[in-house]
């Protein structure tokens, strides 16, 4: 990947489009991150308060590196993942103390650098998450994400690896039809030093700007007077 820091920095803007019951529909911007698992940036120490890469923000035994974690979950789906290989990982850095990804991607190569699969980490704002193993799509919903959604439908992904554009989109089909979209979209950055004092200061308090915002269209959904759905119990936990 181009940069000083063997990583990319992506300005993105990110849509919703809620279709059913009710249509509501919002953009917001913020940056996103591609990193090489095995060589995470070398953020200077005066920096790291602006970006940080924590195991524990991420699924798993936070005694263990992001990569060895990915691959004890592919392990257990089946797929042995080359000690060799690459793995990006597009997501949002901790910054100044705080982080929340509703979508983290994992995109894995074995060692003669061809695909071998795609995995889609969703966090919700109840501290909860879940990986889904994208071999093909749709793929069936099995993790409470918004609280106005049931358990239910199935996932429509495109998620390509990123190159000098951004571009993915995630699309829920539920009995009734299509219920929701969301599209993230950006143009590649090298990230530096330079890069991420300018990302960090158009988009000042980032990652805390993710969870308000997301917190905002829900309240707005509840004075609309769409219903709230039970959270089933069992789902996984942090």
């Amino acid at each position: 990947m181009p940069g000083p820091w063997g990583a990319a920095l992506y300005e993105a803007r990110i849509g919703h489009l809620r279709r059913t019951p009710l249509r509501h529909a919002f953009t917001h911007r913020s940056y996103l991150w591609l990193v090489d698992l095995d060589h995470l940036p070398p953020v200077p120490a005066l920096l790291r308060p602006l970006a940080r890469f924590r195991s524990a923000d991420h699924p798993g035994d936070p005694g263990l590196t992001i990569r060895q974690n990915l691959t004890a979950y592919l392990a257990g789906e089946g797929i042995a993942l080359d000690p060799a290989g690459r793995v990006l990982m597009l997501t949002q850095a901790r910054s100044l103390g705080h982080v929340f990804n509703p979508l983290t991607v994992y995109w894995c190569r074995d060692a003669a650098g061809q695909p071998v699969c795609t995995v889609a980490e969703v966090h919700n704002t109840y501290g909860q998450h879940h990986r889904y193993l994208v071999e093909e799509s749709p793929v069936p919903k099995r993790f409470y994400v918004s609280p106005f959604f049931p358990v239910d439908g199935a996932y429509r992904l495109r998620l390509p690896e990123p190159g000098a554009r951004l571009d993915l989109s995630v699309r829920l089909d539920r009995p009734d039809g299509t219920a929701f979209c969301a599209t993230v979209r950006g143009e590649r950055r090298p990230a530096g030093v330079r890069a991420l004092l300018a990302a960090a200061l158009r988009h000042p308090f980032a990652t805390y700007a993710v969870s308000a915002h997301i917190r905002y269209q829900g309240i707005r959904l509840l004075l609309r007077g769409l219903p709230v759905q039970p959270r089933p119990q069992g789902d996984a936990g942090p």
